[in-house]
């Protein structure tokens, strides 16, 4: 079995990730947006759950496998992580999920606006989603608290390797760091695994030095 590294590449090989309960297809698509698209299968129902229908549609429908392809989760509301969800969606007949605070400006109407604290059942498998202000006013995580082993938590660009995700003033970026902080680290276990919205994965254990240093710098 390939070991599992979180790195792929713009029009590369996808990377799988196999849990006990739920099998994770990671791909870079969109070129030099270089987005990731996260495709989460039931290992049990074979139901799956699409995260960031960012671009190239015919690509993400064959990431996508025989399905059926429950939800389709936007993160947020920037258009390089929506840009192929009409497509996606028509196809595959999925809800459409967003926060509802980002859902009214993302052009692909939202069947399923969500809100903090809501959960998402595809087969066996759910995630439950996290609100995190900031990056923009809806932007989510999603995490799956999987029953035999780690946390596995997708983020968006919300947190990376390094940081958390781009604000444009001091109180957003306030806001992001302090929700990053207080729900996510103050409640996970460092060797939760993050999937962001672009480039490579990490743990929470390897960013949870950095808190402050983040803080001080101001991004």
């Amino acid at each position: 079995m390939t070991v599992y590294s979180g790195h792929v590449r713009p029009g590369g090989v996808p990377a799988v990730h196999e849990l006990a309960g739920l099998v994770v297809t990671k791909a870079s698509v969109g070129g030099a947006w270089d987005n990731n698209t996260y495709v989460l299968r039931c290992r049990f129902s074979g139901d799956e759950l699409l995260v960031d229908a960012a671009a190239e549609p015919v690509r993400v429908l064959q990431l996508c496998g025989e399905g059926p392809v429950r939800y389709v989760v936007t993160t947020h509301r920037h258009r390089d992580h929506w840009g192929a969800l009409e497509s996606v969606a028509a196809e595959t007949g999925a809800v459409t999920v967003a926060h509802e605070d980002d859902a009214p400006a993302i052009p692909v109407p939202t069947t399923h606006p969500v809100r903090d604290g809501d959960r998402l059942r595809f087969g066996s498998a759910e995630v439950e989603v996290i609100h995190l202000v900031g990056h923009t006013p809806g932007s989510i995580a999603l995490l799956y608290d999987d029953p035999t082993g780690p946390p596995h938590l997708w983020t968006g660009d919300s947190l990376f390797p390094g940081g958390v995700g781009k604000t444009t003033s001091p109180a957003d970026f306030t806001s992001l760091v302090d929700d990053v902080e207080h729900k996510l680290f103050d409640r996970l276990p460092d060797e939760t695994w993050v999937y962001p919205g672009h480039g490579d994965d990490t743990t929470l254990g390897a960013e949870r030095p950095h808190l402050a240093e983040w803080r001080a710098r101001g991004w």
